[in-house]
Parts: structure tokens; C-alpha cells; sequence
């Protein structure tokens, strides 16, 4: 960590506020929302389908709305947006925990969503940005920061909600209310090219969404990468599963699927930056990705061998085969996603030529969002068919050659030139 901490302080003031805004966002989010439907179903005594109905507003709000979020970033700055996003989620999170009727937790959820529609493509576009030459190193410090606030989030919900669900809204609310002070009075403004044009030089909407639509490799990359989103989603949904399927749902399952996040958050916190590293200096960006991907497929390899081992009808032999082939899988993915993430989030810019920056990962952030959604439904699916069925390693087996077909499609990408910058010569790959 001490390392890390060097490497942030390396960094500009604007870069090193952005890294602890990451922190302090996903320590607030994960503080309440892991707790939510339990709240929802229990304290308020809400139907199943109104719960789902309210956390899918607010996945909705958000994968919907990234598009316009960026697009905003872009024209009036990212300082603004990055604001806006945090107050709205101020009034939003304080909302969940004083309200009770379906109306106004539907309207507190949709606003939770609709900030981070517009802080997220804003905080990355402005760190790409004042990170200039060191956006790969960069994005890797970013991701510690991220992880470390998914760790801690839980940790301190979980207390909080032990006194009062309404406590950990009102202190998770509180939390976003003071980064929207510290950003309003710390944070530099910062524009993108977009915004510093005048209003007659300013292209429209619609024809700046119709120019990155056009963008075809930006389009190729976002299309191939979704499947990295699908994989490293199974921590949340098919190993968790997996982990309770065969350890049940009492106190030994829930240690399990905590030791799943664990494994998954401190890989992230102690190996991003050595792993980024590494990479650079013997990778291409193309190549890294090709690789990491290949790695996020290869991670389910470990079920595929557990699903030929007879279960043991209890013990530790029960156990260690519960807890073990997850938790490794959970480590490579988290291998994986540590090798694919700066450099995807500075393959997106380097694909948008450095213009309207914000709009690419708005639009990247939407297409992996209903990547996610289409690959949750088939996963769960699949799940359900194949253990019907017997063929338990059907579903463990897919997922790998979708992390292979993915990797090979971004190699492809990579050796016919078309992850270089816009206008960039592209010289022929040798065998």
C-alpha cells in the first residue's frame, strides 16, 4: 500500500482528489446498497417483483442514461457533472431511508442511478485527461481506490444497519454531501474539447452521438470487451451460487461467498499496480488485453475439473470443494480484470482521438451495461439447464470460450491496427 500511496502523491492535485473521490463514492455506495432489498422486503414488507422493480430502476436510470451523462461532461466540463452526480445521490440515498411509499422509492432510486450516469464518464474522462503520458498507471491506481472503497463499503453497512437501515442512509448520504463540498471547493475546473468551443462552433447533439457512432473501431472494441464485464459479473451471480449450492445457505455459505469478495477485492488492492507494470513494460495495449481476456475465460478451468469430482455428501471434503475452485476462479478473474482495466480505459480514449471523451465512455459504459444484463439472464439460464440436466460443467465451459473468443477477437483487433489512435500510421504485424 505504501507503494501505492507514493504513486498517487506523484500525481497532480486533481488526479489524487479524483482517486480518493473514487474511494469515498464506492464506500458510500456499497454501505447502503447491499442491504437494500433486505430493507425493502423486510421493513417495509414489499412484494418481490416491487423490489426487484426498484433496484432495476435505478440499474436502468444508469446504464441509460450514461450516454447523455458523458455527453453533458463534455459540453459543460466534467467539474460540474462529477458535482451534480454527488448531490443528486445526496438527496437520493437520504430519500431510500425516510421514505416508505412505492412512488417515492421508486423516485429516490432512479436518482441514485441517474447520478452516477453523470459522475462516472465525467471522473474518467477528467483523469485521462490531467493524467496525459501516465493514463495506463494511472487507471491502475484508480482501480485500487475503487476496490478498496467496494471492500470497506460492506463492512461499515453492515454496522450501520445493525442499529438502524435509516442510519446507514442518512451517514452514507451525509458521506456524499461532504465529497460534494470538497469537490466544489478543491477540485479544478476542467474542460473537454468540446466544451471549450464557442456556441457556433459547437456541433449538435445528435450529430456528435451520430460521429462516435460511426467511430467503427471504437464500436469493434466495445463489442469485444463486453464479454470481460459478463466474466468478472460471475462473481456477484454464478459463483455465489456455486459457493451455496454445495456449502447450503447457513453460516458456512455466507463466510464462503465473503471470502469470494475478499479474494476478489485484495488481489485487486495488493497486485494492480505490480500487475500493470509487468504489462507495460513487455505488453502492447492490444496485446495486454488479448491476454487478460484470455485469463478471464481460463479462470472458470478450476470448476470445470471440480465438476468432475464426485461431492462428498459433508465434511471438510464437502467444504473444501465448496469454497476452494471458487475462490481461485475469484482470484483469476480478479488477475484478469487487473491486466484488461488501465488499458482499456486508455484504449477508449486513444479510439475517440482524444474528442468528446466523456461521450465514448458514456456510450462504452451503456454497452457493457446491457452486456451485463443479456449475459446475467443467459448465465442463470444456463445454470439452471445444465445442473436440470446433469451436465454441471456445461455452464463453466461456455464462459471459458467466451473469455477465449473475446481475447482472440481482441488480438485480431490489435494485429490489423485497429485499437491505434485515429490517423495514426499503422505498420504491418510479422509473424
Amino acid at each position: 500500500m505504501k507503494t501505492v500511496l507514493r504513486q498517487a502523491r506523484s500525481y497532480e492535485r486533481s488526479v489524487q482528489l479524483l482517486l480518493l473521490n473514487q474511494f469515498t463514492i464506492n464506500l458510500g455506495f456499497y454501505m447502503l446498497m447491499p442491504y437494500l432489498a433486505q430493507h425493502l422486503s423486510g421493513a417495509l414488507g414489499l412484494a418481490g417483483w416491487t423490489v426487484g422493480l426498484v433496484l432495476g430502476v435505478r440499474n436502468f436510470s444508469q446504464q441509460g442514461m450514461f450516454l447523455l451523462g458523458g455527453t453533458l461532461a463534455d459540453r459543460l466540463g466534467y467539474k460540474p457533472l462529477i458535482v451534480a452526480g454527488c448531490l443528486l445521490r445526496t438527496v437520493g440515498f437520504a430519500a431510500l431511508g425516510l421514505v416508505d411509499s412505492v412512488p417515492a422509492l421508486l423516485a429516490a432510486s432512479a436518482a441514485t442511478g441517474l447520478a452516477g450516469a453523470l459522475f462516472n464518464p465525467a471522473v474518467r474522462a477528467y483523469l485521462a485527461a490531467d493524467a496525459g503520458e501516465r493514463r495506463v498507471e494511472a487507471f491502475a491506481l484508480f482501480n485500487v481506490f475503487y476496490q478498496a472503497g467496494i471492500l470497506l463499503g460492506p463492512l461499515v453497512g453492515m454496522v450501520l444497519t445493525g442499529v438502524d437501515f435509516t442510519v446507514t442512509c442518512l451517514v452514507s448520504a451525509g458521506v456524499f454531501a461532504v465529497l460534494s463540498a470538497v469537490q466544489i471547493r478543491a477540485l479544478p475546473a476542467r474542460r473537454g474539447e468540446a466544451a471549450g468551443r464557442s456556441p457556433e462552433e459547437r456541433e449538435g447533439v445528435l450529430r456528435q452521438w451520430r460521429g462516435v457512432l460511426a467511430n467503427r473501431p471504437f464500436l469493434l472494441f466495445s463489442g469485444a470487451m463486453i464479454g470481460s464485464y459478463v466474466l468478472s459479473f460471475q462473481v456477484y451471480l454464478a459463483l455465489p451460487l456455486e459457493v451455496r449450492r454445495l456449502g447450503g445457505d447457513g453460516g458456512f455459505g455466507t463466510v464462503a461467498v465473503a471470502l469470494l469478495f475478499a479474494a476478489s477485492g485484495l488481489g485487486t488492492l495488493f497486485g494492480q499496480t505490480r500487475v500493470t507494470a509487468w504489462c507495460a513494460a513487455r505488453l502492447a495495449p492490444g496485446q495486454a488485453l488479448a491476454w487478460g481476456l484470455t485469463v478471464l475465460g481460463a479462470a472458470f478451468v478450476p470448476l470445470v475439473v471440480a465438476s468432475a469430482v464426485p461431492v462428498p455428501g459433508g465434511g471438510p471434503g464437502r467444504w473444501a470443494l465448496a469454497v476452494g475452485p471458487p475462490v481461485l476462479t475469484a482470484l483469476l478473474l480478479a488477475l484478469g480484470t487487473m491486466v484488461t482495466y488501465p488499458f482499456e480505459m486508455d484504449t477508449i480514449v486513444r479510439l475517440s482521438g482524444d474528442r468528446l471523451v466523456a461521450t465514448h465512455y458514456g456510450l462504452y459504459n451503456t454497452l457493457c451495461g446491457v452486456g451485463i444484463t443479456v449475459g446475467n439472464l443467459l448465465t442463470g439460464a444456463a445454470l439452471d439447464t445444465a445442473r436440470a440436466a446433469g451436465l454441471s460443467a456445461l455452464p463453466w465451459l461456455v464462459l471459458t470460450a467466451l473469455g477465449l473468443a473475446c481475447g482472440a477477437a481482441l488480438y485480431g483487433l490489435h494485429r490489423t491496427g485497429r485499437m491505434a489512435a485515429p490517423g495514426t500510421a499503422v505498420q504491418p504485424a510479422t509473424a
